[in-house]
């Protein structure tokens, strides 16, 4: 069986990078490149994968919410995240969205492409650091753990993005955006924005900034 995959990063480098790597197996074949989550869910549907290698952070429709479209639009489709992100801010949105699984850009092409063919047969592949970050959040206190959406919002203020402009990212209200946060203070037990992002850092919810 030939596994069709569709690559999605807005870097051009990674995108040629992985189409040389992953077109030296037999049994892969990219069918396409998509520079934006606009462009994976446009392109899902005219070149059938079987799996869509995507990327999270990109301009326009980030990666959570374009697996999200693809998934409602095509549940055949398994996507397959690949970031250099692995803080909860991301990962449990991709999760929550209908990521089959969840890797870092630091994964051996050899592991990488065996989770390409798992998750083309449907299997969870996780990275060992997202897996560890995964069974952590079951593990905590349920009246401190943060729902996906407070945790992608609380990522963006960590960004420096302001209410208006966390609601135009992610297609939600500013008024539901200030009700996320002020959720979040009361389990963070903190008054303020600031405070939030420190105290989720200090916690592991956030990943540290990168440079």
């Amino acid at each position: 069986m030939t596994v069709r995959v569709l690559i999605v990063d807005d870097h051009p480098v990674v995108r040629l990078g992985l189409r040389g790597m992953l077109d030296a197996y037999d049994d892969l074949r990219v069918v396409g490149e998509a520079a934006s989550g606009d462009e994976a869910i446009a392109l899902t549907g005219t070149t059938a994968p079987d799996v869509v290698l995507m990327d999270l952070r990109m301009p326009g429709t980030d990666g959570a919410t374009a697996t999200a479209h693809i998934r409602q639009k095509h549940p055949g489709v398994r996507v397959l995240v690949l970031t250099t992100y692995e803080g909860d801010a991301d990962i449990l949105p991709a999760i929550e969205a209908g990521a089959t699984g969840y890797l870092l850009k630091d994964t051996p092409i050899g592991t990488l492409t065996d989770a390409i063919r798992a998750a083309a047969r449907g299997e969870t592949v996780l990275a060992p650091p997202v897996a560890a970050r995964l069974v952590t959040r079951m593990r905590a206190p349920t009246e401190e753990q943060l729902t996906p959406r407070e945790v992608q919002v609380l990522g963006l203020v960590a960004r420096g993005l302001s209410n208006g402009e966390i609601g135009r990212e992610l297609y939600i209200g500013e008024a539901t955006v200030k009700t996320h946060l002020l959720r979040t203070f009361a389990k963070l037990n903190v008054n303020d924005r600031t405070a939030a992002v420190t105290v989720a850092l200090s916690r592991g919810i956030l990943d540290s900034p990168r440079g």
